[in-house]
C-alpha cells in the first residue's frame, strides 16, 4: 500500500496540500484502515505526508528552498559515494548496475516513466551502496525518499529525459573505468540539470511554492 501511495504522490496524481481520504482508499482497494494507516506512517517517515489527529494524512508541500537544500545534501552524499564506489565496488556490483541501466533504457524506449524512475532510483542507490559505507547508504536512502517527486518531475520533459539517459551512460562508463572524480562531477551536473527543469514544471503545476511565497 505504501508503494502505491508513494507513486501517486511522486507522479503528482495526489498533489501537495491534498488530504488523502482513508474512506475513499479503503472502498477503492477493499482494504481495512489498519494497513492504510501503517502506509501513512511509512510515508510520514519519508517526509511525503503529515499526519494530524482526526485529520488523516496530507501531502506535504515544500518550497523551492526546501528542495534546493535537500538536493545539495544529496549531491554532497553522492560526491562522497562516487569516490568510494569507484574504488570499492566489486565487479559483480558494477555488472548489476550495468544491467539495471539496460533495463532503464528499455523503459525509456517504451516511454514508461514510472518504471524508468524506479530503476533510475535503484541505480543511484546501488552506486552509493557500492561505497561500502552503511551510514552513507542509510542517510542517502532517507534523503532521497523525501524528494523523489521533485526528481521525477524533471523527466516529464522529453528533451531532458533523453539527456538524462545519455548522462546515465556517462555515469556507468565512469564507474566501469573507476574514475571517481569524473563520476562525482557527472553525478553533480546530472542532478543540477534535472532540478532546473523540474523546478519550472513544479511551480507551473502548483506542486511547489516559489521561495518568495509566505
Amino acid at each position: 500500500m505504501a508503494n502505491l501511495l508513494r507513486d501517486l504522490i511522486v507522479s503528482g496524481q495526489t498533489p501537495p496540500g491534498e488530504r488523502i481520504s482513508e474512506r475513499v482508499l479503503t472502498e477503492k482497494f477493499g482494504i481495512s484502515r489498519t494497513p492504510l494507516r501503517e502506509a501513512f506512517k511509512i510515508l510520514e517517515s519519508e517526509g511525503l505526508v503529515s499526519i494530524r489527529p482526526n485529520a488523516g494524512a496530507t501531502v506535504i508541500q515544500l518550497c523551492t528552498e526546501d528542495v534546493r537544500d535537500a538536493l545539495e545534501i544529496l549531491i554532497g552524499l553522492e560526491s562522497i559515494g562516487a569516490e568510494q564506489a569507484a574504488t570499492r565496488a566489486s565487479a559483480e556490483e558494477i555488472e548489476e548496475i550495468a544491467e539495471l541501466n539496460a533495463k532503464m533504457i528499455e523503459a525509456f524506449e517504451k516511454r514508461e516513466l514510472m518504471e524508468y524512475f524506479h530503476i533510475n532510483q535503484e541505480i543511484h542507490q546501488k552506486i552509493i551502496d557500492a561505497a561500502k559505507n552503511t551510514a552513507l547508504s542509510r542517510i542517502y536512502a532517507a534523503e532521497s525518499a523525501r524528494i523523489k517527486r521533485f526528481r521525477f518531475a524533471g523527466n516529464r520533459d522529453l528533451v531532458r529525459w533523453k539527456r538524462a539517459v545519455q548522462e546515465h551512460a556517462q555515469i556507468l562508463d565512469a564507474l566501469e573505468r573507476r574514475e571517481g572524480a569524473l563520476l562525482r562531477e557527472i553525478l553533480k551536473a546530472h542532478h543540477i540539470a534535472g532540478w532546473k527543469i523540474a523546478q519550472k514544471a513544479l511551480i507551473a503545476d502548483g506542486q511547489i511554492r516559489p521561495a518568495s511565497s509566505p
